[in-house]
């Protein structure tokens, strides 16, 4: 059997640079003390991984305040702390794009079952781009929020954040963004895209661990804390510090994982995520050229590459796109993911629930070598009776 590939970077990326994986036993040998709990040296060097990791992310996003980086479990809980941290009254509303994943769309659920709020969605074209022009049909009075994923996990389109963060600042309404897919791989502004909370996962792009991601607030922004509970500051009150991070972030720190971040964010920082970019780029043109004409596949795509990560979503006629996956699995050690994704208004969107699609994603490691291998599986796995349904270029339907 061929060796294996690893296409599910969507999920979670793989491998990570070697200093990532050797930072975690580097943490353990050498640190292993809680930030903030002690005066002696190894508590105040895992306090300088914290320290450090907050600039880094604030420089790579270049977000004003590395004090308002907040460390997360991963992205759902920096979203969460975001959502649920707004002062909500029934009848308020948010604005979100029909692209949402579940990270989004559970809390405001529960918003909306718990406290009354409505949830409306933002208008796009047939790539489900948002189109920023329509922003002002949707927006009502009470709108509160306005709420997009920067690049789906479905089919890997890409919002026109800069346009949007625009629209939010000028009607005065908060700016959060779901970076999961984006941050890492994607550059990203805070500032000069008007962002007030941009939610990350550390595991993904930016090539941490699992059980890593952050939150960065904008000044300006104070959300009330998820939990209360000891910060190592103000010990002598037994009041929630309102300073940042320590407003938002009580308990231990996952210091390990936050070691393998840092180290993972600077390998970002030293490629450059446009370089990064520039690579995924080619990689995703190559696909899309090469999945043109493989007979019974369907691909779910914008029509320009420039307005997609490397998420690409498949359908075989006729065949459940869990087989598909057990097929190039067993039959061409390839590791994709099938299913919805946790997105199902994306599926919505593109007409495919309630079974979903098997996906490929691509991560910086992904070589041509290992996208023709992909083609060439896609090939030999093909019904031989149709021609490509949906090839780049089409509109996704």
């Amino acid at each position: 059997m061929p060796s294996p590939i690893y296409f599910d970077n969507a999920a979670t990326s793989w491998p990570k640079p070697p200093r990532v994986a050797q930072s975690l036993a580097t943490y353990q040998k050498r640190i292993g003390a809680s930030a903030g709990r002690g005066a002696y040296p190894r508590a105040r060097a895992s306090g300088r991984i914290l320290s450090d990791l907050r600039t880094a992310v604030a420089g790579l996003f270049n977000a004003p305040d590395p004090r308002r980086v907040v460390f997360t479990l991963n992205c759902t809980d920096a979203l969460n702390l975001a959502l649920h941290g707004l002062p909500w009254k029934a009848g308020d509303r948010a604005l979100v794009s029909p692209f949402e994943h579940n990270s989004v769309l559970r809390p405001l659920n529960a918003l909306q079952a718990r406290r009354g709020i409505v949830v409306d969605f933002m208008p796009t074209d047939g790539d489900g781009r948002v189109r920023p022009e329509g922003l002002s049909r949707v927006l009502r009075a009470r709108t509160r929020l306005i709420a997009c994923l920067h690049a789906s996990n479905v089919t890997g389109v890409l919002q026109p954040l800069a346009a949007l963060g625009a629209f939010a600042r000028r009607r005065g309404l908060p700016f959060l963004v779901d970076a999961a897919q984006s941050a890492g791989a994607v550059p990203l502004d805070v500032r000069r895209m008007n962002i007030d909370y941009l939610a990350f996962p550390g595991h993904k792009a930016l090539l941490g661990p699992l059980g890593t991601g952050g939150l960065i607030v904008a000044p300006g922004n104070d959300p009330a804390p998820a939990r209360q509970g000891g910060t190592g500051s103000w010990s002598e009150t037994d009041v929630q510090p309102t300073e940042f991070p320590d407003r938002l972030e009580s308990g231990s720190h996952n210091a390990p994982g936050l070691l393998g971040l840092l180290e993972g964010v600077r390998y970002v920082a030293a490629r450059g995520v446009e370089s990064i970019r520039r690579a995924e780029r080619a990689r995703i043109d190559q696909f899309r050229e090469g999945v043109r004409g493989i007979p019974g596949l369907r691909l779910f795509a914008p029509r320009s590459a420039e307005h997609q990560v490397a998420v690409f979503s498949f359908l075989f006629d006729g065949e459940d796109p869990q087989r598909s996956a057990a097929r190039l699995w067993a039959r061409h050690r390839l590791m994709v993911r099938a299913g919805l994704h946790c997105a199902p208004g994306a599926h919505r969107f593109i007409g495919t629930l309630p079974r979903g699609t098997f996906r490929f994603s691509f991560g910086p490691w992904t070589s041509a070598g290992d996208v023709a291998r992909a083609l060439r599986a896609l090939r030999a796995l093909a019904p031989r009776r149709r021609q490509l349904s949906t090839v780049p270029g089409d509109k996704v339907q």
